[in-house]
């Protein structure tokens, strides 16, 4: 015989909600394990510079394992959506930046997101939409869910591990730092192909 507590009613009501809305809670986001960043002002600043993001503009962005920037895409968010529209828009991103990896048992490649919006760093409902929305869209796309970031005009947070710093904000100017970038792939050559490239360069 096993005892428990049933949940109240007023619980149960909660999450029925937050379900409904497809929202994350800091809490279910810091015990589904996402994976740690080793240098997250290295990413956080990278970021910036690279897309100098203002208030409701969103960064999704592809690390591979030793962290270095495989793919990164800006966007506007347009209105107010939950979970589930902002997993479609972040889908799209994904899918028009980088080929998914749904072919690997394991995921290798990891996707984080940064989102620049107005007010404090204290989490909000439009958080956890965009929590939501970036777990789902990287499980359709082979992906490990990364870090959810956010900038206001208090600094950048990382949310759910209490990470952060007073810069680069929402309203600075990007910093001089240069995001470590995954060399371009080299294309094979062999056998005719080297022949004509060869040919061509002895021309």
């Amino acid at each position: 015989m096993t005892f428990g507590f049933a949940p109240s009613s007023a619980a149960s009501l909660s999450m029925s909600a937050a379900s409904a809305r497809r929202v994350l809670e800091p809490a279910e986001w810091a015990a589904a394990g996402i994976p740690l960043l080793r240098n997250p002002r290295e990413v956080v600043s990278g970021l910036h510079a690279r897309h100098r993001p203002g208030p409701a503009t969103a960064v999704v962005a592809v690390l591979d394992p030793d962290e270095r920037l495989r793919a990164s895409a800006s966007f506007t968010r347009r209105s107010a959506a939950d979970g589930w529209m902002y997993r479609n828009v972040l889908l799209a991103q994904l899918r028009r930046v980088i080929p998914h990896d749904l072919r690997r048992r394991t995921p290798v490649r990891t996707a984080v997101l940064l989102y620049c919006r107005e007010g404090d760093a204290r989490w909000t409902e439009e958080d956890g939409a965009w929590m939501w929305g970036l777990r789902d869209a990287c499980t359709l796309h082979g992906l490990r869910c990364g870090a959810y970031i956010t900038l206001t005009r208090d600094g950048w947070q990382v949310l759910g591990e209490g990470r952060g710093g007073r810069h680069p904000s929402a309203h600075s100017e990007p910093e001089p730092v240069a995001m470590s970038e995954a060399p371009p792939r080299i294309p094979r050559t062999g056998g005719a192909a080297s022949d004509v490239l060869r040919r061509a360069a002895a021309r």
